[in-house]
């Protein structure tokens, strides 16, 4: 009953057969197509983009937009966490002092 079973592999049944033989067969080249106009080159997909003083300096602007706002964003977090520890650690200090001055009186 508590023996393992190995399962057994079951043999084929009915007929086997081969894989078929593929032939190769010979290609036969047509005649070329000859181009009644001149062929012109082809067009790139993206537009080219150029610097010019003027876009570098929008670019080096926007950059610099980018860097302080994310800075002021950051800034302004760190500040709320400070200000929102140092509110915790003086309730901490108040709530401190009534249990031991509660505590004084019994």
């Amino acid at each position: 009953m508590f023996q393992p079973k190995i399962p057994t592999m079951p043999q084929p049944t009915g007929l086997v057969t081969l894989p078929a033989v593929i032939q190769p067969t010979t290609v036969t080249p047509g005649t070329p197509v000859q181009p009644s106009a001149p062929t012109t080159a082809p067009v790139p997909s993206r537009p080219v983009v150029q610097l010019t003083p003027g876009t570098a300096f929008a670019l080096v602007g926007a950059g610099t937009a980018v860097v302080l706002v994310v800075g002021t964003v950051l800034v302004s977090l760190l500040l709320a966490v400070a200000v929102t520890s140092a509110s915790v650690a003086v309730c901490a200090v108040v709530l401190r002092s009534l249990i031991a001055s509660a505590a004084k009186r019994r």
